[in-house]
């Protein structure tokens, strides 16, 4: 990685908010959006970087959470701030920023996005969402199918990754924010 010193401070910082379970997803995480970023032609680096802080603020507490989440400068939804689960990446943007200076929206947008997904992704996007996917300790059922997607076509794999997770939501009755329906319509050209 290009500095590993700022990389140190990352880990270091994850290892005291985190627990071991997702500090070592992190971990999972940044490698294999590495491995995306080298085969579809990304910034190695950045992908890195996302990938091991998409969920940094993951375990704070909801309320603290939410809190970031209504002062975020970002584009937020009335459905992502009444959706728990919804509120991580938006923080986790908002507190790179915040606790390190980073100032690359390619980046902040990667971690951003790395839970709903929008229209007009860029390829950092992407790659953060899908490494998030089918990092190595990932294990739901059709992981393997996953992984082999992202192995062939990332375009394909996006198409699928939106169509598990939204019928998942459906299937579970949450809602769904509108940047992941955006983000599905764009995709569903690339359906097989």
């Amino acid at each position: 990685m290009k500095d590993n010193k700022q990389i140190g401070i990352y880990k270091a910082y994850l290892k005291e908010h985190l627990s071991k379970k997702r500090y070592n997803h992190s971990l999972n995480v940044a490698n294999a959006a590495v491995m995306l970023a080298k085969k579809y032609g990304g910034d190695a680096d950045k992908a890195y970087t996302a990938g091991l802080l998409h969920d940094i603020a993951k375990e704070m507490p909801a309320q603290e959470q939410l809190a970031i989440v209504k002062r975020s400068s970002l584009d937020v939804c009335e459905v992502e701030t009444a959706a728990v689960p919804l509120f991580h990446a938006i923080a986790g943007a908002e507190l790179v920023q915040e606790l390190f200076g980073i100032r690359d929206m390619e980046i902040i947008k990667a971690i951003r996005y790395h839970t709903v997904a929008c229209g007009g992704m860029s390829k950092l996007s992407v790659i953060i969402y899908m490494a998030d996917l089918i990092s190595e300790d990932r294990d739901y059922k059709d992981v393997a199918r996953m992984r082999k997607l992202a192995d062939k076509n990332l375009e394909r794999a996006m198409c699928e990754a939106l169509r598990f997770s939204i019928s998942d939501s459906v299937a579970k009755g949450n809602t769904i924010p509108l940047s992941t329906l955006e983000a599905y319509n764009e995709y569903i050209k690339f359906k097989k």
